[in-house]
């Protein structure tokens, strides 16, 4: 894999937390198009590509990608992300929304304001209990869906300035929510200084996000993509908040993509105390020297091993007279798929239920994505899952490519190949 840990002198980049001075790259993944940006078959000439580089941040030790790509490039009127098409996704949102109702004691004369709100995937679970809810979402096309299911959301992205007008409006929130957005904000600071303005006093900020401690122990490179702009830390957004005047009393660790932490914050001068998990859980960061130069050049390394064990696979399955395909047409299987080389003579098709993918074709390696009812008319030898953190749900969902004993391939950490 071309690129993969080297060094480079490369033009200055400061840190988007802490404004400090970046060294160079510890990791080059080449130049990428935009993960979500699918193709339609007429537009691949005029297809964008942009360098995928990460840094690491001496100073605040915030893991993060060069800043080369605005968002507005990335979360336009056509983003094609919708959150509303994974089953155990929502299901986990079904839950969260019913333990918060219960922990915070939400009612009719509470308020549930999220940042990067997408389809109202989670705000619809409020919204059905009677709780007010507020949505900020920047795409006008998911916020679209999500105002179509009853839930008032508005086309913006979340800033300090954004935060400023809701809050001269009369819009303070008892919980302020963002599941996985942190990292896709290219101005971090700007980002979490809006918060003070629109949390109550006593109210409570959870931040959901994958954890970085699991992307280097599972080698989850393909979570790397321009759209995620950082990659986090306790240690690290802990520092982000502090500069706002907030603090982390409580968290969770859950097995969504891959690992991930969900924050509960304060306001530091609430004097709340920080409870055992968080302290476990800033030691084990400690102990993996998440702020160590060292620590990523070791993860940089075992990418290209990956990739290789991959090529290595596809390559004797087509020797063989085999049929590949993969299931997922997500943004981590864009970047691993890219990394690798990939194309449509080595990867057929990609199937996926969403019918905006439906049609088009993946950002880079131009495989067409198709509906999950072509499976059976295909008959591949084996399906390759892009999203492996849903391996268990598309398992279930596939398991008919037994009839013709097709199997099914994941790929990261480590190349697994089995039956149905």
């Amino acid at each position: 894999m071309a690129g993969v840990a080297r060094l480079m002198s490369l033009s200055h980049f400061n840190c988007r937390a802490c404004g400090t001075a970046l060294p160079s790259p510890f990791l080059d993944l080449g130049d990428q198009p935009l993960s979500n940006a699918f193709l339609a078959p007429d537009k691949v000439a005029s297809e964008q590509r942009y360098p995928l580089r990460v840094r690491l941040c001496p100073s605040c030790a915030l893991v993060q990608a060069d800043n080369v790509v605005p968002a507005s490039a990335i979360f336009d009127a056509d983003y094609a992300y919708f959150s509303s098409f994974s089953d155990s996704w929502l299901a986990q949102c079904k839950r969260f929304a019913e333990q918060a109702i219960d922990r915070f004691a939400l009612d009719g004369n509470s308020l549930v304001v999220e940042t990067a709100s997408n389809d109202g995937y989670l705000l619809q679970y409020f919204a059905a209990a009677e709780i007010p809810v507020l949505g900020i979402e920047p795409s006008a096309n998911t916020a679209a869906v999500a105002q179509k299911r009853g839930v008032p959301t508005e086309i913006a992205f979340f800033s300090e300035a954004t935060a400023r007008a809701l809050k001269a409006r009369g819009v303070v929130a008892d919980v302020v929510y963002g599941a996985n957005v942190l990292a896709h904000v290219p101005d971090m600071r700007d980002f979490v200084a809006g918060f003070p303005h629109v949390l109550k006093p006593g109210g409570t900020l959870i931040l959901e996000f994958p954890h970085l401690l699991k992307m280097l122990e599972y080698v989850e490179f393909d979570t790397i993509y321009h759209e995620h702009f950082s990659y986090l830390s306790l240690m690290a957004v802990e520092r982000a908040l502090a500069a706002s005047g907030l603090s982390v009393y409580d968290l969770d660790c859950l097995p969504s993509h891959g690992g991930s932490l969900r924050l509960y914050c304060a306001f530091t001068a609430d004097g709340r105390v920080a409870s055992d998990a968080v302290c476990r859980v800033r030691e084990v960061e400690r102990e993996a020297a998440l702020d160590n130069p060292d620590t990523f050049a070791r993860f940089a390394a075992r990418i290209g091993s990956l990739c290789d064990t991959f090529r290595t696979f596809v390559y004797k399955a087509r020797s063989e007279g085999k049929k590949l395909a993969a299931y997922g047409a997500a943004a981590k299987g864009n970047t691993f798929l890219n990394t690798c080389g990939m194309t449509e003579a080595d990867i057929l098709c990609a199937f996926d239920r969403n019918p905006h993918k439906q049609g088009k074709l993946l950002p880079g390696s131009h495989i067409p994505v198709l509906s999950p009812d072509e499976i059976a008319v295909l008959r591949p030898d084996y399906v390759v899952i892009l999203p492996w953190n849903l391996r268990e749900e598309i398992q279930k969902q596939l398991a008919g490519i037994a009839e013709w004993g097709g199997r099914f391939v994941v790929a990261v950490p480590d190349l697994d190949v089995f039956a149905p």
